[in-house]
């Protein structure tokens, strides 16, 4: 079975298991480990993987062809995308400015975007799109105004001397009192989605049953990622949602998709597409 995801901690934990064969009755995987703008295309093109980590803000282009499964992905509180620039600023600083995003059908873009809308007069200028792990060095390096940023940078930001400008995670939950959805997990509407939604919950509770097994894998795909950095982002996206999107979940889910489908910034579509 193909199955695309990220190399980033959270991803490489909680399919640990599943990788290395270790979960019963699961088939053998083929891993691509790609950035989420890499899955985020391949899940609106035919032929994509089977399964498929992606972001919610793009789930209303691949609902025909691909179901949301209720485990495995990236949903809670306080672990929301953040704006970085080189000073601290007032966000109406933005208005006009070249920003860096991580992906145009990311989460982390579609909160962005949502909160420029209330907190920057007349919007920002450029948007420029590439790829997460450059975009605090791009700010850095005074090649962009501000960076969107998610992942382990809500860590490692400081050591590039950038500042805090806004919290989107913070924003979300105050703004809506909903928890934040990040990544999803998809599979296929052709397959058993019960059977394959198993075979993850299995490998997440392998994971958290054994901690230490995974270590070594995680390690080699986050590269230049101290242990103690990879731990506290597992910690934090790793959480019950991962188990089980549960009514909370799947609340924020719809709340934000919903919300996003009437300002035009997704495509409209039936919300109950995201529950089956």
């Amino acid at each position: 079975m193909k199955i695309a995801f990220s190399p980033c901690p959270n991803d490489t934990f909680v399919f640990h298991a599943w990788v290395h064969g270790l979960v019963p009755g699961a088939p053998e995987l083929d891993v691509l480990y790609a950035d989420i703008d890499i899955t985020n295309g391949l899940a609106a093109r035919p032929g994509g993987p089977e399964v498929m980590k992606i972001s919610y803000a793009a789930l209303p282009w691949v609902l025909s062809d691909y179901a949301l499964l209720p485990c495995g992905g990236a949903l809670g509180r306080g672990c929301g995308p953040l704006v970085l620039s080189r000073d601290s600023a007032d966000p109406a600083s933005l208005s006009g400015k070249r920003v860096a995003v991580p992906s145009e059908r990311s989460t982390a873009y579609l909160l962005f975007r949502l909160w420029a809308a209330q907190q920057v007069p007349g919007g920002v200028g450029e948007i420029v799109v590439m790829p997460f792990h450059e975009i605090m060095p791009a700010v850095r390096d005074g090649k962009i105004d501000a960076g969107l940023v998610i992942h382990e940078a809500r860590f490692t930001y400081p050591s590039y001397g950038l500042s805090l400008l806004a919290d989107l995670g913070s924003w979300w939950e105050s703004d809506t009192g909903l928890p934040i959805p990040l990544g999803a997990i998809i599979a296929k509407r052709s397959m058993d989605l019960q059977a394959v939604a198993g075979w993850i919950r299995s490998s997440v509770e392998y994971a958290w049953a054994h901690p230490e097994a995974s270590q070594a894998y995680v390690l080699q795909h986050a590269q230049e990622m101290s242990p103690e950095v990879a731990k506290a982002h597992i910690d934090l996206y790793v959480n019950s949602f991962t188990a089980d999107l549960g009514e909370d979940g799947y609340g924020a889910i719809e709340a934000l998709l919903g919300r996003a489908a009437q300002e035009g910034l997704v495509p409209e579509f039936d919300l109950k597409m995201l529950r089956g």
